[in-house]
């Protein structure tokens, strides 16, 4: 069985000399976990290879790490976003069976974003882009980012809407009051992240995106950040108040595809799987933060039909990516 997995990270040298600076001073710091994860970013090449090998991982799709280049002024971020675009341009030139890429954008000036997105895809085929949360306190839903979406429906290329940190007032006023590693990891991984995703996406629909782009597509990871536990829910907000034209959990089951991307926990996949469909879900590891070969042994334990395996393990990508 043909395996994909499409939220895979790596660090390419202009990010890890702008906003990965933290990543590497980690790295060198702290040794140990830390040291092996910093190698294991920065290798998009043969012992990468070598790994998904191991693990029977046949292809992954890259993009850079959080925060990307979400934070950054419009200078550095031009800068740092074509370095790196055209550093993964050149694994994926070598390896093309083995690798697929995922553009990383200037999102702080949506004009060169969109310029950005149709170059990586014409000229190095990229599959879509990888957007890390806000951009600078901004939300995508505001009319300043529309010429990303509309680039990227036009280019019938998705959009990977991965976590980022939460605003500072909001980590100072929802996260904060714990020893800073906590209200790190609180704000982060071990909530606030998701949380964040599924306010960024909801905040996508109620601005209308979908509306104005219906062929637009979305991903998100981690089982879906939260949404599907919430989609009768969302519907609380009836289409009188939204403005829409459709319940918001249309849009979150014919606009939004999910990935597993770490989160191996079966109760997660399964309310996934009853809310969104087999059709809507994609195998993902989040490698090299979380374990491909703990992913590919869960991909092997879902209770589903023989041929739901094989369009959650890679026949989803396929036809979203045009792999």
């Amino acid at each position: 069985m043909r395996t994909i997995t499409v939220e895979e990270h790596f660090a390419s040298p202009a990010f890890l000399d702008g906003p990965g600076r933290e990543l590497r001073q980690q790295a060198s710091g702290f040794g140990g976990f830390a040291a092996q994860l910093f190698e294991q970013l920065c290798d998009i090449g043969d012992q990468r290879i070598a790994a998904m090998d191991a693990d029977h991982i046949d292809m992954q799709v890259l993009s850079i790490t959080a925060p990307g280049v979400e934070q950054l002024e419009i200078a550095d971020a031009l800068v740092c976003a074509r370095e790196t675009n055209d550093f993964l341009s050149d694994a994926v030139r070598k390896h093309p069976t083995r690798f697929g890429g995922f553009a990383t954008l200037p999102t702080v000036d949506p004009n060169a974003a969109a310029a950005e997105l149709d170059r990586t895809v014409h000229e190095y085929g990229f599959k879509g882009a990888a957007i890390n949360g806000h951009i600078r306190g901004r939300y995508l839903d505001h009319k300043f980012f529309w010429p990303i979406f509309e680039r990227a429906e036009a280019l019938n290329v998705p959009i990977y809407l991965h976590p980022t940190r939460p605003p500072k007032p909001v980590i100072e006023a929802s996260y904060g009051g714990f020893a800073p590693e906590l209200t790190q990891m609180f704000a982060g991984p071990g909530w606030g992240w998701h949380i964040e995703t599924a306010l960024h996406v909801i905040r996508i629909i109620l601005g209308g995106t979908f509306d104005r782009h219906p062929r637009l597509q979305l991903v998100v990871g981690h089982m879906g950040e939260t949404l599907p536990f919430m989609l009768q829910r969302l519907d609380r907000m009836p289409m009188k108040m939204t403005k829409l034209t459709r319940p918001i959990s249309s849009y979150l089951r014919e606009n939004v595809h999910y990935t597993f991307s770490g989160f191996n926990f079966m109760p997660t996949f399964l309310d996934l799987l009853l809310q969104v469909g087999a059709d809507r879900i994609m195998f993902s590891a989040d490698y090299p933060y979380q374990s491909m070969a703990e992913a590919r042994a869960f991909l092997d334990q879902l209770p589903v039909s023989t041929a739901d395996r094989e369009r959650i393990a890679h026949g989803n990508a396929e036809r979203l990516f045009r792999l």
